[in-house]
């Protein structure tokens, strides 16, 4: 069984590099296409929707039940909800530096408090499977990319230097870690609580892709760029599904 300390250490490795990942490419490149942007952010939501339906939910079932399954749903689905309300994490836009800088602010707390149920799934994922926890942590790996260069881009717009952007941008990524350890503990407590995890998981998933990524890729695209990133996601997710 993988030892809870390893799948907290690949926690915080996968929050980190994504969310720094994505910042360093907007501080070497300065500016991303919008295509580029939509055509990713429709590659993650593919990704992730398959992973939700095809790994997360079914291995909910047959661990645990129904209810523990729907029940874990419903909390993740109503954990995300809240923190999209409190602290939206993307969209923010503005004119002038200030402006940018309380957008920034509030898009690292964003993203630092949606990381903790991702890193949760990571954490869950591994205690049903190591290559279940290895898939989850690839997809979310890649998932976070466009969340750092959109923190990147604020923090560039508000005037903060290459170095300070870093560091938020690592400090964003951290809480990823504090998540995986708590799935994989309560992964490790009972079938039940494990199911309970699993299902969360996978509301946090869905309603991140519903409610985020989907609209994001269209929104930056009025062609058919989004869909098609989407659809080439869902194929990804089917074979990374069958080899992980």
């Amino acid at each position: 069984m993988t030892s809870i300390f390893y799948i907290t250490f690949i926690g915080f490795l996968t929050g980190i590099l994504g969310t720094v990942g994505g910042g360093i490419i907007i501080l070497l490149l300065k500016k991303i296409e919008e295509n580029f942007l939509t055509f990713i952010l429709g590659i993650s939501a593919g990704i992730m929707t398959v992973v939700v339906f095809l790994d997360l939910i079914p291995e909910a079932l047959d661990i645990g039940t129904d209810i523990s399954t729907l029940s874990g749903m419903f909390l993740g689905v109503g954990l995300i909800g809240l923190l999209d309300f409190v602290f939206p994490h993307q969209h923010f836009q503005g004119k002038i530096r200030n402006t940018y800088y309380k957008a920034g602010m509030l898009l690292a707390v964003g993203i630092a408090l949606h990381n903790i149920p991702e890193g949760l799934a990571i954490g869950a994922g591994y205690s049903a499977a190591q290559n279940l926890g290895l898939g989850l942590a690839i997809i979310i790996g890649i998932h976070n990319f466009p969340e750092g260069m959109a923190l990147a881009t604020s923090l560039c717009l508000a005037g903060f230097s290459s170095v300070q952007i870093l560091l938020i941008t690592f400090l964003a990524g951290l809480p990823m870690g504090l998540g995986a350890f708590a799935g994989a503990y309560l992964g490790k407590i009972s079938p039940f609580s494990l199911s309970l995890a699993l299902g969360f998981a996978a509301g946090a998933m869905l309603f991140i892709t519903f409610d985020d990524l989907i609209p994001a890729a269209h929104e930056k695209n009025t062609g058919k760029l989004a869909i098609i990133g989407i659809l080439l996601g869902v194929f990804l997710g089917i074979f990374m599904t069958g080899y992980f």
